[in-house]
C-alpha cells in the first residue's frame, strides 16, 4: 500500500473511531471481516476528497457515523498510526458536527486531553 493510501485510510480509521465512541449501539452480532472491510472501502470512498484538503461531504460524514467501531479499532497500529495528524483528524470530525473526546484511545492513537 502506497503511502498516500496508507494516509487515506488511517485518516478514515480515526475519524471513524472518534465520532462512534459517542454513539450508542444496539446489541448486535460481531460484524464478520467481510463486512468490516466493506465499511472501510465505502467510507475510504466516501470521504478521499476530504483527506485531500476539501471538505467533508454530508456522504462522508453519514459514512463515518454509521461504520462500526469495532471495524476501525484494529487497523490503528503504530505504523498507521504515524501517519496521522491527529488535529487535522479532529479538525475534520468538528467538520461533520460532531465533538471529538479527550484521551480516548483505540488501536496506537489516542486524543489530545
Amino acid at each position: 500500500m502506497g503511502k498516500s493510501w496508507a494516509l487515506v485510510v488511517a485518516m478514515l480509521v480515526v475519524v471513524t473511531l472518534v465520532i462512534n465512541s459517542f454513539e450508542v449501539k444496539m446489541a448486535s452480532a460481531k460484524l464478520s471481516e467481510a463486512a468490516c472491510k466493506e465499511e472501510r472501502r465505502i467510507g475510504i470512498k466516501a470521504c478521499k476528497p476530504a483527506f485531500f484538503g476539501k471538505n467533508p461531504s454530508p456522504k462522508c460524514c453519514e459514512r463515518v457515523r454509521v461504520t462500526h467501531t469495532e471495524c476501525v479499532c484494529s487497523e490503528i497500529r503504530p505504523k498507521l498510526a504515524a501517519l496521522v495528524d491527529i488535529n487535522r483528524t479532529i479538525r475534520f470530525i468538528e467538520g461533520c458536527g460532531r465533538r471529538v473526546p479527550r484521551n480516548y484511545k483505540c488501536g496506537s492513537i489516542t486524543t489530545p486531553p
